[in-house]
């Protein structure tokens, strides 16, 4: 493991276990790191109104300035992390092994990506609607395409990953605990500004997001390692096949109105494998952007 690779999750125990107290006196050693930078953001939330876009990319990163809004109270047992573990557990016992991925769900407060009135519903295993006939996907298929995405010829190491479809920013702040750099392209604006308020307060500094047409990809900052798409067109575009890096590996629902999760992995200049890995059901690709 390099230097690098110590700031993401270990195994799952790491993150569920509970740490163990401290010497009386002792002082509290604080450490930032991504995991904790969630975790404090699911008991203490600073939301912000979303500012003015200056670009069409932006990095997600700290605030300097302090701003102080209270949220709506959320009944505690919705929020635990003893839910968001059970949670993990049923995704586990549906089959995705990678412990890497676990613990990044497990870091990740899904209920902070979803209406309160939807709160109650924040840790079950389905997708949830966000607006604009879109939707969060459920935590299973969340962590199965990771997964599939992790799998690749080099260890599972991710240096740049591109996520089609940003939707809420939930799968964005999952990738950030696999990938060094984390790209995401939502074609809605009201969407894309969503998960810039959503993504702010868990400061979490590997995200760029970019508001543009995704079936175009984000040519200027390829080739990436793994590319995943959150919707589901009738074939996967060439441009995102010519954004992977050779060995890299995209993960995209295919079809109509039988959908199936395929893998696409890249084994040469103009080669490219593909195998057809289980049922799905995702929102249509749509290409351009709406405003």
């Amino acid at each position: 493991m390099t230097e690098k690779d110590k700031r993401f999750p270990l195994n799952l125990s790491s993150v569920v276990d509970k740490p163990k107290a401290q010497r009386a006196g002792a002082p509290a050693r604080v450490v930032a790191t991504p995991q904790t930078a969630t975790q404090n953001a699911a008991r203490n939330v600073n939301l912000a109104p979303p500012r003015p876009a200056v670009s069409t990319t932006e990095r997600i990163s700290p605030r300097k300035e302090a701003i102080a809004v209270t949220t709506p109270a959320r009944p505690a047992a919705l929020v635990s992390d003893a839910v968001r573990s059970a949670m993990v557990a049923r995704v586990a016992k549906q089959g995705v092994r990678d412990a890497r991925v676990l613990a990044a769900l497990e870091s990740v407060p899904r209920h902070l990506f979803i209406e309160p009135a939807l709160s109650s519903q924040a840790y079950i295993d389905a997708s949830l609607p966000i607006g604009h006939h879109q939707t969060i996907s459920q935590p299973y298929i969340v962590a199965r395409m990771i997964e599939v995405m992790r799998a690749n010829g080099n260890g599972g190491t991710l240096d740049r990953v591109l996520e089609i479809g940003t939707g809420c920013g939930y799968q964005a702040a999952v990738l950030s605990l696999v990938a060094r750099e984390v790209y995401s392209i939502e074609r809605i604006k009201p969407l894309h500004e969503l998960a810039k308020t959503n993504l702010r307060p868990l400061r979490i500094p590997n995200i760029r997001l970019h508001y543009g047409d995704g079936m175009l990809g984000l040519p200027q900052a390829a080739p990436f390692d793994g590319i995943i798409l959150a919707a589901a067109g009738l074939e996967v575009p060439q441009a995102l096949l010519e954004q992977l890096s050779i060995g890299g590996r995209l993960v995209a629902p295919v079809g109509e109105r039988r959908q199936v999760l395929q893998l696409i992995e890249r084994t040469g200049k103009f080669e490219w494998t593909r195998t057809t890995l289980e049922d799905c059901h995702f929102v249509p690709l749509r290409s351009g952007v709406v405003a």
